[in-house]
């Protein structure tokens, strides 16, 4: 990795040579663990000096591979996923952790570990409910994660190990809050597809680096002078794993800003810290589980879960909604009828889009999201 770089340019770079810091890193006799989904903490990964690193898809190139083991009516993301690694584009891995973050990831999960053997392979059982017992069971679920982290490593993860890697995490997850907040601005001080580029870039690193690097980032927009243009469209990008920049590039393209989100890899991974806890993975249930908005998991019955995007709503000042959703996502299109509801009652204009994680429709998207920015 170029060390001269720094701050955006780094993050640039980071970007478009996915997996270089943990290749390097994996060279220097670094174990690295590829993951799906927060649900298997990162946390306890980092503690047992291993290198948590988030798969990543790649939405120029459609599967091939994985559609000789897996039917085309489910997840593109997943299918994706799976299919890059069957065409060895993670042989610096030494092993692969998935969770039950949808019916797709764990059906998948049979399939790929058995036509993709790597040298450790494990799964995280998630409840779908918030339940006392449920509960219960996610927390057993993290002891069992954490002894099979220390098997594999040979490293004991202590309470107090556990604790400093959770403080480091929730320095991250403060600093990604400074960064969004630059986004509250008027015009915002950085665009969205500089942030999604830096959350993507971040997927790759120790979380130590990755915190440098935000310093950094932060730093350089709060002293640069060229920033964004002020548009009138104020949009909130909603989804759920979204790890390329084209969709939001074509949105800002359009005449709007992007000022915030609520995906995945976005404002959920950081609007709640790890609750510090007599035992710490109590306090990695709170944020994984408790508090973590995932539309995987029922919170209750009522829509006042929702409470916390029309809260981003009005700290955005955010005048529209665009929902890109991946074709079968069941999970996110089952919360489309509520969100639009409240979206509606709030008097926010909303476009959802349907999308195969591929680049064949861009034209016909950019029309629809075009005519909605003219309309905001």
């Amino acid at each position: 990795m170029n060390q001269l770089k720094n701050g955006l340019a780094k993050a640039k770079e980071l970007y478009l040579n996915r997996g270089q810091r943990a290749r390097e890193l994996h060279a220097q006799g670094r174990t690295v663990l590829g993951f799906l989904c927060l649900f298997a903490p990162p946390e306890i990964v980092a503690a047992a000096e291993i290198l948590p690193y988030r798969l990543t898809g790649d939405q120029k190139e459609p599967p091939t591979a994985a559609h000789r083991y897996v039917e085309p009516f489910g997840c593109p993301y997943v299918r994706n996923l799976f299919d890059q690694d069957l065409k060895n584009k993670n042989d610096f891995i030494d092993g692969i952790i998935m969770s039950h973050s949808c019916d797709m990831v764990q059906r998948c999960y049979g399939i790929w570990t058995y036509h993709k053997k790597h040298t450790f392979q494990y799964f995280v059982n998630v409840p779908h409910t918030t339940e006392a017992y449920s509960r219960e069971f996610y927390k057993g679920e993290l002891r069992l994660f954490r002894e099979k982290m220390e098997e594999i490593s040979h490293v004991r993860i202590t309470d107090q190990k556990l604790r400093e890697l959770i403080g480091l995490y929730n320095q991250n997850r403060a600093l990604l809050r400074t960064l969004y907040d630059l986004r509250k601005e008027e015009p915002p001080l950085i665009s969205g597809t500089e942030v999604l580029e830096i959350m993507v870039a971040g997927m790759g690193l120790p979380v130590v680096e990755f915190n440098f690097m935000l310093e950094d980032v932060i730093a350089e927009i709060q002293s640069r002078k060229d920033k964004p243009i002020k548009k009138d469209a104020r949009i909130l990008f909603y989804g759920c794993v979204s790890d390329d920049l084209s969709f939001v590039k074509l949105v800002e393209e359009c005449g709007a800003n992007v000022v915030t989100d609520d995906t995945c890899i976005g404002t959920r991974s950081f609007l709640h810290d790890v609750p510090d806890s007599a035992d710490p993975i109590d306090g990695l249930v709170s944020a994984y589980f408790d508090t973590f908005m995932c539309p995987r998991t029922s919170h209750g019955n009522n829509t006042s879960r929702f409470q916390y995007m029309l809260d981003l709503t009005q700290e955005f000042k955010v005048n529209g909604v665009i929902m890109y959703l991946y074709s079968f996502c069941d999970p996110h299109k089952f919360d489309v009828p509520d969100i639009q509801r409240l979206l509606q009652q709030q008097g926010i204009p909303f476009l959802v889009i349907d999308d195969d994680y591929t680049l064949s429709n861009m034209a016909g998207i950019r029309t629809r999201v075009q005519a909605f920015t003219e309309m905001v």
